[in-house]
């Protein structure tokens, strides 16, 4: 959490973070940061339409730390680095489907794009996870669920940019539909008319 004693550009950055606009299915909460990740963090946890207050919501739910660390590590590339979890169930037939954790990583990065928060060093994992229930949890049947695990460096000063676009991709692996902000801000290709 940010206080006086932070660097200002980490102030800077956090009141950004502080005044992004998520979409309104989104439940967003300041929590702790994790500590010896950076001398600075920031940290969110976002659940889509929890059913009960402080419980993970079974719909999709979510972590986004920013971190600062002005000796720049030379893996970030930058003296900031985004870390970031997002997680929700699938129908089990969508589970099965060979390319569903290569859909789910370029929701992440089409969402970066739409919201035009510019990146760069991005890496992470896109998991798929299926599952069959016994004994006491035999009657759960089968489930799926798709996991994204991401880190990049943001590039510019628009931090809230990237914690919006992360919590389209949280809504998306939840099963939304874009919103209309971000419909509108997707890039229009026009095809010539015969």
């Amino acid at each position: 959490m940010s206080d006086l004693t932070e660097p200002p550009v980490f102030q800077a950055a956090v009141e950004t973070v502080r005044s992004a606009t998520v979409r309104s299915e989104l439940v967003l909460t300041e929590i702790p940061a994790p500590s010896g990740l950076a001398p600075s963090a920031i940290a969110f946890a976002a659940d889509v339409r929890p059913s009960s207050h402080g419980v993970d919501s079974v719909l999709g739910t979510g972590r986004f730390i920013l971190l600062h660390d002005p000796e720049e590590p030379e893996s970030w590339g930058g003296p900031f680095r985004i870390v970031c979890f997002a997680q929700a169930p699938l129908e089990t037939d969508i589970g099965l489907d060979p390319f569903v954790a290569d859909v789910a990583w370029s929701w992440l990065v089409d969402a970066l794009a739409a919201r035009q928060a510019e990146h760069l060093a991005e890496s992470g994992t896109a998991t798929k996870i299926l599952s069959t229930g016994f004994g006491e949890l035999a009657g759960h049947g089968d489930g799926a669920q798709i996991e994204i695990r991401a880190s990049w460096t943001p590039h510019g000063d628009d931090f809230g940019a990237h914690l919006e676009a992360w919590g389209d991709l949280l809504c998306l692996l939840a099963g939304l539909p874009p919103s209309a902000d971000v419909v509108g801000l997707l890039p229009r290709h026009r095809m010539a008319r015969d």
